[in-house]
Protein backbone atom coordinates (compact mmCIF):
# COMPACT_ATOMS: atom_id res chain seq x y z
CA UNK A 1 0.00 0.00 0.00
CA UNK A 2 1.06 3.56 -0.67
CA UNK A 3 1.98 5.70 2.32
CA UNK A 4 -0.02 8.55 0.78
CA UNK A 5 -3.15 6.50 1.48
CA UNK A 6 -2.64 7.26 5.19
CA UNK A 7 -2.27 11.01 4.82
CA UNK A 8 -5.01 13.45 5.76
CA UNK A 9 -5.36 17.19 6.22
CA UNK A 10 -5.47 18.45 9.80
CA UNK A 11 -5.55 22.20 10.40
CA UNK A 12 -3.47 23.10 13.44
CA UNK A 13 -6.41 24.28 15.52
CA UNK A 14 -7.56 20.65 15.90
CA UNK A 15 -4.36 19.72 17.77
CA UNK A 16 -5.05 19.83 21.51
CA UNK A 17 -2.55 22.02 23.36
CA UNK A 18 -3.91 21.45 26.87
CA UNK A 19 -5.77 18.53 28.44
CA UNK A 20 -9.37 18.81 29.59
CA UNK A 21 -10.32 18.60 33.25
CA UNK A 22 -11.29 16.27 34.68
CA UNK A 23 -9.50 13.65 32.63
CA UNK A 24 -12.55 11.55 31.86
CA UNK A 25 -14.58 14.50 30.54
CA UNK A 26 -12.82 14.28 27.18
CA UNK A 27 -15.01 13.26 24.27
CA UNK A 28 -15.27 9.64 23.16
CA UNK A 29 -16.06 8.51 19.63
CA UNK A 30 -17.36 4.93 19.54
CA UNK A 31 -16.91 3.10 16.23
CA UNK A 32 -18.72 -0.19 15.73
CA UNK A 33 -16.68 -2.06 13.12
CA UNK A 34 -19.47 -4.47 12.22
CA UNK A 35 -22.12 -1.85 11.45
CA UNK A 36 -19.89 1.14 10.75
CA UNK A 37 -22.02 3.20 13.12
CA UNK A 38 -20.43 6.07 15.06
CA UNK A 39 -21.63 7.32 18.43
CA UNK A 40 -20.54 10.48 20.22
CA UNK A 41 -20.12 10.19 23.98
CA UNK A 42 -17.79 11.33 26.77
CA UNK A 43 -15.00 9.17 28.09
CA UNK A 44 -16.74 8.56 31.41
CA UNK A 45 -19.45 6.80 29.36
CA UNK A 46 -16.99 4.09 28.33
CA UNK A 47 -18.26 1.94 31.17
CA UNK A 48 -21.49 1.52 29.18
CA UNK A 49 -19.53 -0.39 26.52
CA UNK A 50 -17.65 -2.68 28.92
CA UNK A 51 -19.16 -5.95 30.07
CA UNK A 52 -18.56 -8.07 33.16
CA UNK A 53 -15.89 -10.60 32.22
CA UNK A 54 -14.06 -8.22 29.89
CA UNK A 55 -10.38 -7.49 30.47
CA UNK A 56 -8.79 -4.04 30.17
CA UNK A 57 -5.07 -4.17 29.42
CA UNK A 58 -3.20 -1.05 30.56
CA UNK A 59 0.39 0.09 30.06
CA UNK A 60 1.93 1.01 33.41
CA UNK A 61 4.93 2.84 31.97
CA UNK A 62 5.89 6.25 33.33
CA UNK A 63 7.39 9.04 31.24
CA UNK A 64 10.83 9.88 32.58
CA UNK A 65 11.98 13.54 32.81
CA UNK A 66 14.23 12.85 29.86
CA UNK A 67 14.81 16.40 28.62
CA UNK A 68 18.10 17.76 29.96
CA UNK A 69 20.05 20.97 29.42
CA UNK A 70 23.79 21.43 29.69
CA UNK A 71 26.92 22.91 28.22
CA UNK A 72 29.94 21.75 26.28
CA UNK A 73 33.30 21.25 27.92
CA UNK A 74 35.38 23.22 27.27
CA UNK A 75 33.75 26.28 25.76
CA UNK A 76 30.44 26.39 27.60
CA UNK A 77 28.19 26.30 24.53
CA UNK A 78 24.62 25.25 25.31
CA UNK A 79 23.31 21.79 24.49
CA UNK A 80 19.98 20.00 24.90
CA UNK A 81 19.72 16.27 25.50
CA UNK A 82 16.69 14.04 25.12
CA UNK A 83 17.20 10.55 26.55
CA UNK A 84 15.68 7.81 24.40
CA UNK A 85 16.80 4.37 25.56
CA UNK A 86 19.10 3.11 28.26
CA UNK A 87 21.63 0.79 26.65
CA UNK A 88 23.59 -0.28 29.72
CA UNK A 89 24.75 1.20 33.02
CA UNK A 90 25.54 4.90 32.47
CA UNK A 91 25.06 4.65 28.65
CA UNK A 92 21.99 6.12 26.91
CA UNK A 93 20.91 6.51 23.32
CA UNK A 94 19.89 10.17 23.08
CA UNK A 95 19.05 13.06 20.81
CA UNK A 96 21.56 15.87 21.24
CA UNK A 97 21.02 19.44 20.10
CA UNK A 98 24.14 21.53 19.71
CA UNK A 99 26.92 21.92 17.18
CA UNK A 100 30.16 19.97 17.24
CA UNK A 101 28.86 17.09 19.36
CA UNK A 102 31.23 14.51 17.92
CA UNK A 103 32.62 11.36 19.51
CA UNK A 104 34.81 12.16 22.51
CA UNK A 105 33.16 15.53 23.20
CA UNK A 106 32.56 16.10 26.91
CA UNK A 107 29.66 17.97 28.46
CA UNK A 108 28.19 19.00 31.81
CA UNK A 109 24.47 18.58 32.52
CA UNK A 110 22.95 21.51 34.43
CA UNK A 111 22.37 20.33 38.01
CA UNK A 112 23.60 16.93 36.93
CA UNK A 113 26.66 14.83 36.07
CA UNK A 114 29.34 15.17 33.46
CA UNK A 115 29.31 12.97 30.38
CA UNK A 116 30.93 12.20 27.05
CA UNK A 117 29.76 11.39 23.52
CA UNK A 118 30.63 7.73 23.00
CA UNK A 119 29.38 7.31 19.43
CA UNK A 120 27.69 9.34 16.70
CA UNK A 121 24.55 7.63 15.37
CA UNK A 122 22.05 8.71 12.71
CA UNK A 123 21.19 12.41 12.55
CA UNK A 124 21.14 13.97 16.01
CA UNK A 125 21.25 10.62 17.79
CA UNK A 126 24.27 9.92 19.99
CA UNK A 127 25.38 7.34 22.52
CA UNK A 128 26.21 9.16 25.77
CA UNK A 129 28.07 7.89 28.82
CA UNK A 130 27.46 9.70 32.08
CA UNK A 131 29.93 9.70 34.96
CA UNK A 132 27.12 8.89 37.40
CA UNK A 133 23.65 7.34 36.92
CA UNK A 134 21.54 10.09 35.37
CA UNK A 135 18.43 8.69 37.04
CA UNK A 136 19.68 10.01 40.38
CA UNK A 137 19.50 13.55 38.96
CA UNK A 138 16.07 13.41 37.32
CA UNK A 139 14.34 15.38 40.09
CA UNK A 140 16.75 18.30 39.90
CA UNK A 141 17.89 18.24 36.26
CA UNK A 142 15.15 16.56 34.24
CA UNK A 143 12.17 18.04 32.43
CA UNK A 144 9.18 16.09 31.09
CA UNK A 145 9.41 15.89 27.29
CA UNK A 146 6.25 16.75 25.41
CA UNK A 147 5.44 15.85 21.79
CA UNK A 148 6.70 18.34 19.19
CA UNK A 149 3.16 19.42 18.28
CA UNK A 150 2.40 20.65 21.84
CA UNK A 151 3.69 24.20 22.24
CA UNK A 152 4.27 26.20 25.42
CA UNK A 153 2.34 23.94 27.80
CA UNK A 154 2.89 25.21 31.34
CA UNK A 155 0.43 23.04 33.24
CA UNK A 156 1.06 20.22 35.69
CA UNK A 157 3.57 17.78 34.12
CA UNK A 158 1.70 14.94 35.85
CA UNK A 159 -1.13 15.55 33.38
CA UNK A 160 1.15 13.89 30.81
CA UNK A 161 1.22 10.76 32.97
CA UNK A 162 -1.50 8.15 33.45
CA UNK A 163 -2.98 7.87 36.95
CA UNK A 164 -1.74 4.27 37.08
CA UNK A 165 1.85 4.86 35.93
CA UNK A 166 4.32 2.74 37.84
CA UNK A 167 7.37 1.76 35.76
CA UNK A 168 9.69 4.62 34.66
CA UNK A 169 11.18 4.23 31.21
CA UNK A 170 9.24 6.00 28.44
CA UNK A 171 10.11 9.06 26.39
CA UNK A 172 6.42 9.64 25.63
CA UNK A 173 3.13 8.83 27.34
CA UNK A 174 0.77 5.99 26.41
CA UNK A 175 -1.82 8.64 25.70
CA UNK A 176 -4.98 6.50 25.48
CA UNK A 177 -4.59 5.94 29.21
CA UNK A 178 -4.55 9.66 30.03
CA UNK A 179 -8.37 9.73 30.04
CA UNK A 180 -8.81 7.40 33.02
CA UNK A 181 -9.38 8.67 36.55
CA UNK A 182 -9.05 6.56 39.68
CA UNK A 183 -12.79 6.92 40.27
CA UNK A 184 -13.60 5.64 36.78
CA UNK A 185 -11.23 2.70 37.21
CA UNK A 186 -12.97 1.83 40.48
CA UNK A 187 -16.40 1.90 38.78
CA UNK A 188 -15.05 -0.33 36.03
CA UNK A 189 -13.74 -2.84 38.57
CA UNK A 190 -17.01 -2.77 40.50
CA UNK A 191 -18.85 -3.71 37.31
CA UNK A 192 -16.81 -6.91 37.03
CA UNK A 193 -14.26 -5.84 34.44
CA UNK A 194 -10.76 -7.08 35.22
CA UNK A 195 -7.57 -5.11 34.63
CA UNK A 196 -4.25 -6.57 33.45
CA UNK A 197 -1.00 -4.61 33.56
CA UNK A 198 1.74 -4.64 30.94
CA UNK A 199 4.71 -2.38 30.21
CA UNK A 200 5.87 -0.93 26.93
CA UNK A 201 8.49 1.81 26.96
CA UNK A 202 7.29 4.33 24.42
CA UNK A 203 9.96 5.85 22.19
CA UNK A 204 9.91 9.19 20.37
CA UNK A 205 9.89 7.39 17.02
CA UNK A 206 6.19 6.83 17.69
CA UNK A 207 5.68 10.41 16.42
CA UNK A 208 7.77 9.97 13.26
CA UNK A 209 5.82 9.76 9.99
CA UNK A 210 6.51 7.00 7.49
CA UNK A 211 8.56 8.57 4.69
CA UNK A 212 8.92 5.63 2.31
CA UNK A 213 6.65 5.55 -0.75
CA UNK A 214 5.25 2.12 0.16
CA UNK A 215 4.39 1.23 3.75
CA UNK A 216 6.00 -2.20 3.36
CA UNK A 217 9.41 -0.56 2.87
CA UNK A 218 9.33 1.13 6.29
CA UNK A 219 11.47 -0.34 9.07
CA UNK A 220 9.51 0.22 12.24
CA UNK A 221 11.12 1.35 15.48
CA UNK A 222 11.81 -1.15 18.24
CA UNK A 223 10.34 -0.77 21.71
CA UNK A 224 10.93 -2.82 24.86
CA UNK A 225 7.85 -4.43 26.35
CA UNK A 226 6.99 -6.82 29.17
CA UNK A 227 3.97 -9.02 29.83
CA UNK A 228 4.26 -11.27 32.87
CA UNK A 229 2.69 -14.68 33.39
CA UNK A 230 -0.08 -13.28 35.59
CA UNK A 231 -1.24 -10.97 32.78
CA UNK A 232 -0.96 -13.82 30.27
CA UNK A 233 -3.14 -16.01 32.50
CA UNK A 234 -5.72 -13.21 32.74
CA UNK A 235 -5.87 -12.98 28.95
CA UNK A 236 -6.18 -16.75 28.50
CA UNK A 237 -8.92 -16.94 31.16
CA UNK A 238 -10.85 -14.07 29.58
CA UNK A 239 -10.71 -15.68 26.16
CA UNK A 240 -11.74 -19.08 27.52
CA UNK A 241 -14.74 -17.61 29.33
CA UNK A 242 -15.95 -15.57 26.35
CA UNK A 243 -14.88 -12.13 27.52
CA UNK A 244 -13.18 -9.50 25.41
CA UNK A 245 -9.58 -8.35 25.64
CA UNK A 246 -9.68 -4.56 25.37
CA UNK A 247 -6.33 -2.90 24.77
CA UNK A 248 -5.88 0.57 26.24
CA UNK A 249 -3.74 2.17 23.56
CA UNK A 250 -1.65 0.99 20.66
CA UNK A 251 1.18 0.19 23.09
CA UNK A 252 -0.98 -2.46 24.76
CA UNK A 253 -1.99 -3.75 21.32
CA UNK A 254 1.64 -4.08 20.28
CA UNK A 255 2.61 -5.85 23.51
CA UNK A 256 -0.28 -8.32 23.43
CA UNK A 257 0.12 -9.19 19.76
CA UNK A 258 3.91 -9.50 20.14
CA UNK A 259 3.45 -11.94 23.01
CA UNK A 260 1.05 -14.02 20.91
CA UNK A 261 3.45 -14.08 17.97
CA UNK A 262 6.32 -15.16 20.21
CA UNK A 263 4.34 -18.07 21.66
CA UNK A 264 5.00 -21.37 19.85
CA UNK A 265 1.37 -22.51 20.11
CA UNK A 266 -0.28 -19.12 19.52
CA UNK A 267 -1.62 -19.07 23.09
CA UNK A 268 -0.39 -15.94 24.81
CA UNK A 269 2.34 -16.46 27.39
CA UNK A 270 4.79 -14.29 29.28
CA UNK A 271 6.96 -12.12 27.04
CA UNK A 272 9.80 -9.70 27.72
CA UNK A 273 12.06 -8.04 25.19
CA UNK A 274 12.13 -5.74 22.18
CA UNK A 275 9.32 -5.82 19.67
CA UNK A 276 9.52 -4.76 16.05
CA UNK A 277 5.93 -5.76 15.27
CA UNK A 278 4.59 -3.66 12.41
CA UNK A 279 0.80 -3.85 12.17
CA UNK A 280 -0.64 -2.70 8.85
CA UNK A 281 -3.88 -3.47 6.97
CA UNK A 282 -4.07 -7.18 6.27
CA UNK A 283 -2.72 -8.15 9.69
CA UNK A 284 -4.71 -10.83 11.54
CA UNK A 285 -5.20 -9.93 15.20
CA UNK A 286 -4.63 -12.89 17.48
CA UNK A 287 -5.57 -11.44 20.85
CA UNK A 288 -7.12 -7.98 20.86
CA UNK A 289 -10.92 -7.66 20.59
CA UNK A 290 -11.34 -3.90 21.09
CA UNK A 291 -9.06 -0.85 21.28
CA UNK A 292 -9.23 2.40 23.22
CA UNK A 293 -7.07 4.93 21.44
CA UNK A 294 -6.58 8.59 20.53
CA UNK A 295 -6.60 10.25 17.11
CA UNK A 296 -3.24 9.69 15.40
CA UNK A 297 -0.85 11.64 13.21
CA UNK A 298 -1.01 11.45 9.42
CA UNK A 299 1.22 8.79 7.82
CA UNK A 300 2.04 7.32 11.24
CA UNK A 301 2.44 3.64 12.03
CA UNK A 302 -0.23 4.11 14.72
CA UNK A 303 -2.76 5.27 12.13
CA UNK A 304 -1.87 2.19 10.08
CA UNK A 305 -2.40 -0.02 13.14
CA UNK A 306 -5.94 1.22 13.82
CA UNK A 307 -6.66 1.00 10.08
CA UNK A 308 -5.69 -2.66 10.28
CA UNK A 309 -8.06 -3.22 13.21
CA UNK A 310 -11.05 -1.48 11.65
CA UNK A 311 -10.43 -0.61 8.01
CA UNK A 312 -8.78 2.31 6.35
CA UNK A 313 -12.12 3.52 4.99
CA UNK A 314 -13.83 3.31 8.38
CA UNK A 315 -11.00 5.09 10.17
CA UNK A 316 -10.76 7.89 7.63
CA UNK A 317 -14.54 8.37 7.65
CA UNK A 318 -14.35 8.55 11.46
CA UNK A 319 -11.53 11.12 11.32
CA UNK A 320 -13.48 13.34 8.92
CA UNK A 321 -16.49 13.04 11.22
CA UNK A 322 -14.27 13.97 14.18
CA UNK A 323 -13.13 17.14 12.43
CA UNK A 324 -16.72 18.05 11.51
CA UNK A 325 -17.77 17.53 15.14
CA UNK A 326 -14.84 19.50 16.58
CA UNK A 327 -12.95 16.66 18.28
CA UNK A 328 -9.47 17.39 19.61
CA UNK A 329 -6.56 15.40 18.16
CA UNK A 330 -3.33 13.77 19.38
CA UNK A 331 -1.86 13.34 22.87
CA UNK A 332 -3.97 15.81 24.86
CA UNK A 333 -6.98 15.24 22.64
CA UNK A 334 -10.10 13.09 22.65
CA UNK A 335 -10.48 9.31 22.48
CA UNK A 336 -11.89 6.58 20.26
CA UNK A 337 -13.28 3.18 21.18
CA UNK A 338 -13.01 0.66 18.36
CA UNK A 339 -15.39 -2.25 18.89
Amino acid sequence: MKTEAFDYDLPEHFIAQVPVEPRDSSRLMVLDRASGQIHHRHFYDIIDYLNPGDLLVINETRVIPARLFGRKMPGGGKIEVLLLNKQEDLVWESLVGGSGMSAGKEFQIDNGPKGVIVKVLDGAKRLLRFEEPIEAFFDQAGHTPLPPYIHNYVGDPERYQTVYNHQPGSAAAPTAGLHFTQALLEKISQKGIKIAKIELRVGLDTFAPVTEENIEEHIIHREWCHLDENAAQQVRKTKKEGGRVIAVGTTSVRTLESACQASPDGQISAFSGETALYITPGYTFKCVDAIITNFHLPKSTLLMLVSAFASRDQIFKAYETAKAEGYRFFSFGDAMLLL
